[in-house]
């Protein structure tokens, strides 16, 4: 419905103010952290400089504010009742009966409080639909903030959908009554419904859904349907939702400086040309499993005055005989993160294809991985070279399991995860791209580029361009046979915003742009 979206535009809006904005995700499930759960479930996992698994949604608070998220951040159900429960094994409660309240309402007010530290205003956005049973332990925890808080110092808002039947030609306002309806019997009043949309909202519904739901005509905002998300800003203003917000927590409204993000957005509505990139994934089917490699695109094209039109392309339906029909068109490749061995060997067979044919390619953790493998048995004949992930007893296990992981039983957040430093090599198109020596970026892989096959894989055309100072693990790897071939064991997208695209996408476009200018 887009209450992430939401959420990150109202913060920069108040961010445009001079704010200082934070931005907290609650998610109702059980699960400790979205870290374990298929893309198909949740989409991608966004990881923090902390290390932190976390919901896609902060991807996009970080993607709109100048903010940094971290663990304080994000927290579910799971990591609330498992807080709890390792209190109550301690004794820390003194042998009381522990109850939904007030332990488990306690610990969600005490993790919000925390998420609002050293702010001006804590935005906290609630996943779920309200009526949810797991919502509620959250909705009465909102509840007791706001009595506890005052309602000059809190405000809910609440995100609803008016849908359209195309049979009668009429928006509905009955879902979203029935919905504040639900929302009060649990104590909680709606100040500000923010209304999704596809048509525009007359002033006659906007007035029927204040009676009905016993808020402001102005609280009633209209959310439509946009060509991109990142006007939902701008539209938020010309409706007047940041207004309305600083009147309710009685500050003073000052003149938002959105110069950037204007430009921004006319730059990424009046591109000079377009080209094609290829995403070569097993999760295409959603596109949230690649949200951040998506918006990092985007970004990117902003930067070069480029529309990118990316075909995503499943790895499963690669083959080498339709590989020249589904590239052909292409002006850069970009092999996605995954886990398994799903899907592999269309991926090495698009990496091939992106060395042989001399197109752009950026290989994204397996996606590098699967370009060491490429070069290894196509170039250096070592036909037996794979990855422990695909083939635990291979031969030449080329990609192997860190030493510190083969232990390891868990699969939630024992990973390599959060910010590690990389040291680049001079001379490289990442020390061209960084303009420095050292850069720090976000990791979530459990394999590694085997050290042992260093000497064996690597030479004066295939080389290493990147490496962690302290453990010596493999981070950048080129091909300097190639106008611009990059593998980064590391994930960038992470770290690409609207205020600061990343290097490496900025220049694997402009690469790519290249590539199109002189077919």
């Amino acid at each position: 419905l887009g209450k992430g979206i939401a959420a990150a535009s109202i913060g920069a809006l108040f961010e445009a103010r001079g704010l200082k904005v934070s931005l907290n995700k609650l998610d109702p499930y059980i699960n400790v952290d979205p870290g374990t759960m298929s893309p198909f479930q949740h989409g991608e996992v966004f990881v923090t400089n902390d290390g932190t698994e976390t919901d896609l949604d902060l991807g996009h608070y970080e993607r709109f504010v100048r903010f940094q998220a971290s663990k304080k951040n994000n927290f579910t159900a799971g990591k609330v009742y498992e807080e709890v429960i390792q209190n109550e094994r301690r004794g820390d409660y003194l042998g009381g009966t522990v109850q939904v309240i007030p332990h488990i309402t306690d610990e969600i007010k005490r993790r919000i409080k925390e998420g609002a530290k050293g702010a001006d205003i804590a935005i906290v956005e609630i996943g779920g639909t309200v009526g949810d049973i797991e919502s509620l332990p959250f909705l009465e925890a909102v509840r007791q903030v706001v009595y506890e808080e005052g309602p000059d110092n809190s405000m809910v808002i609440h995100l609803t959908l008016i849908p359209f039947l195309s049979a009668t030609g009429e928006l509905k306002t009955k879902p979203t009554q029935h919905s504040v309806k639900t929302l009060m019997e649990l104590g909680l009043k709606a100040d500000v419904l923010v209304c999704r949309t596809e048509r525009e909202l007359s002033d006659e519904i906007k007035n029927k859904l204040a009676l009905f739901c016993n808020v402001k005509f102005d609280c009633v905002i209209q959310s439509i349907d946009v060509e991109t998300i990142y006007d939902v800003p701008i539209k938020m203003m010309e409706e007047g939702l940041d207004k309305v917000t600083l009147e309710k927590l009685k500050i003073k409204e000052t003149e938002p400086n959105l110069d950037k993000w204007k430009n921004f957005l006319h730059k990424l509505k009046n591109p000079t040309h377009q080209i094609n990139i290829g995403l070569v994934g097993k999760y295409i089917e959603l596109s949230d499993s690649y949200k951040s490699i998506l918006e990092s695109l985007i970004h990117a094209g902003t930067e070069n005055e480029v529309k990118v039109k990316v075909k995503s392309i499943h790895s499963e339906h690669i083959e080498r005989e339709n590989i020249v029909k589904q590239m052909s068109d292409l002006d850069g490749i970009i092999v996605a993160p995954g886990f398994g061995q799903r899907g592999l060997d269309g991926k090495i067979l698009a990496v091939e294809y992106a060395r042989v044919n001399k197109i752009p390619f950026l290989g994204i953790c397996l996606g590098m991985q699967m370009a060491v493998i490429e070069y290894a048995r196509n170039v250096k004949k070592i036909r037996y070279a794979n990855s422990t992930e695909i083939s635990e007893k291979c031969k030449d296990p080329v990609i192997d399991l860190m030493t510190s992981q083969k232990e390891i039983i868990n699969m939630g957040g024992t990973m390599r995860l959060g910010a590690w430093d990389c040291e680049l090599s001079k001379n490289t198109i990442a020390h061209k791209v960084y303009k420095k020596k050292l850069i720090s970026e976000r990791h979530r892989h459990r394999y590694e580029f085997n050290n042992k096959y260093s000497k064996t894989i690597f030479d004066d055309k295939f080389i290493i361009a990147g490496l962690n100072p302290d453990t010596k693990l493999v981070e950048i790897i080129e091909n300097r046979d190639h106008p611009w071939f990059v593998g980064v064991q590391f994930h960038p997208e992470y770290k690409s915003s609207v205020y600061n695209p990343h290097p490496i996408f900025v220049n694997f476009v402009k690469a790519s742009l290249k590539k199109y200018l002189n077919k």
